[in-house]
């Protein structure tokens, strides 16, 4: 028999009308980690509103694949709709279903076949710009890498450089103040508090970028017709039931969207993965290896990707380690999930980023090794264990693009480069979407020369 709401265990350090919230802005990472030794199931409060984290892989798949149909999104999806509107990200239900519709075939792996060439070529342009001995800011580095290969795949023409910049300048700062802003109370918003200005100031300057860029295609008419960019093909598509246009409003809310979901991941990955490898020189000369024999010498393609088996370890380990940080579902009617009746408009919550260090699921969780993901290892991980980009329905679009980008990314710099951390400073974890580094100054020098 299944018990209710008011059995499952409450996590501890909760405080009169904020809740847990203080402990969840404080340090999100610790206290995300903490709940499991509570329980599979475990309340927290944000002001007075109790969510129920999920803390195990089973349940995780129940909530995500098991039971996906009587769960929307939640509360986090909510609370940053200012910033995406009600793209992928955010919609529910028939909407969703039908953005997904139109958007999936600029994802086809033949569509991103043709995006790699640009993530090649703006990996050689960046590498190529580079001088023995320079310090560079990985973290800051590769974010604008990663803007501007989605801007060159989104946007046909020069009419995209305001939304790059809108990006650069306004993304850290709705990062920085994101998962502040989704475990607060939302009386809180209105408060004059920089954090709450920072955000809206951002959110606002980023839509309103991205309203003008498509006004001005519009006007200019200087879009692909019938495709090549997703500008392009979000202006032309058309609902297949209906014959229905997407309005502009949706069409910014999906630019959004992918904008801020393609950058951090791909910037946060990339920055760790460099920082893992000039930690590991026996990771880092196998790579090399592997670079050399595939590339031999030659721009890397698409056709790359897949023999490129070490990187893709190297990759997998990264975000298992720092991803993401917390996801947030809604129960559209009564559920029974761990054993607990929950009822219609439940909110639940859980986190990748704890799911993935969980010692009960990997052995020495929080050490980078690679070679847990070899074929003879890989084994031993449960499937449900690792879910990167999430599962089901909700999957993430982009996750072949991602990956692709990646790989081509770190191949480049290989081939040519050894970055080595700066003295003074070890990056730390930094909570938003993906526990993402804070800073990663690394010094840059030609292959075989680094010490």
């Amino acid at each position: 028999m299944p018990q209710g709401l008011e059995s499952i265990p409450p996590a501890p350090g909760r405080v009169p009308l904020l809740g847990h919230a203080v402990k969840l802005g404080r340090d999100p990472l610790a206290f995300l980690r903490s709940l499991r030794e509570v329980g599979d199931l475990v309340r927290v409060d944000l002001g007075s509103m109790p969510m129920y984290v999920v803390t195990s892989a089973a349940l995780v798949r129940d909530v995500t694949v098991g039971q996906a149909r009587a769960f929307e999104k939640g509360r986090l999806y909510d609370r940053v709709r200012p910033l995406v509107g009600n793209g992928l990200a955010t919609a529910g239900g028939d909407v969703h279903r039908r953005h997904r519709r139109l958007i999936q075939p600029m994802f086809h792996q033949t569509c991103i076949a043709g995006y790699a060439e640009t993530m090649s070529s703006r990996a050689r342009a960046l590498a190529d710009s580079w001088t023995p001995g320079q310090t560079i800011a990985v973290e800051q580095v590769m974010g604008e890498l990663a803007v501007e290969i989605l801007a060159a795949t989104m946007f046909s023409t020069d009419i995209g450089r305001p939304a790059v910049e809108a990006v650069r300048r306004d993304l850290p700062v709705i990062l920085k103040n994101m998962l502040l802003r989704a475990a607060s109370p939302k009386a809180l918003d209105h408060l004059p508090i920089p954090p709450n200005r920072a955000f809206d100031a951002a959110a606002r300057s980023m839509r309103q970028v991205i309203d003008d860029v498509i006004a001005g295609t519009r006007r200019s008419g200087e879009r692909q017709e019938g495709g090549g960019d997703l500008l392009s093909v979000l202006l032309d598509a058309r609902d297949a039931d209906t014959g229905e246009a997407l309005t502009d409003e949706e069409v910014r809310d999906e630019l959004v969207t992918i904008l801020f979901a393609g950058t951090e991941t791909t910037a946060s990955t990339l920055s760790w993965a460099f920082h893992e490898i000039a930690r590991h020189p026996e990771v880092e000369k196998q790579l090399v290896a592997e670079v050399d024999e595939v590339l031999e010498g030659r721009p890397a393609t698409i056709a790359d990707v897949p023999r490129l088996v070490g990187i893709r370890r190297v990759l997998d380990e990264v975000i298992r380690l720092h991803g993401v940080t917390l996801l947030m579902r809604r129960t559209t009617e009564e559920v029974e999930l761990g054993g607990f009746r929950l009822p219609a408009g439940t909110e639940v919550a859980f986190s990748l980023y704890a799911l993935h260090r969980d010692p009960a699921l990997y052995a020495d969780p929080d050490s980078f090794d690679p070679d847990r993901w070899l074929p003879e290892r890989r084994g031993d991980i449960p499937r449900e264990a690792f879910v990167p980009f999430g599962s089901g329905n909700r999957r993430c679009i982009g996750d072949a693009f991602a990956w692709t980008e990646a790989t081509i990314v770190l191949a480049t710099v290989l081939s040519r480069w050894q970055l080595r951390p700066s003295p003074g400073h070890s990056p730390r974890e930094a909570a938003s979407a993906m526990a993402h580094p804070d800073h990663v100054p690394m010094e840059v020098h030609p292959r075989g020369t680094a010490r």
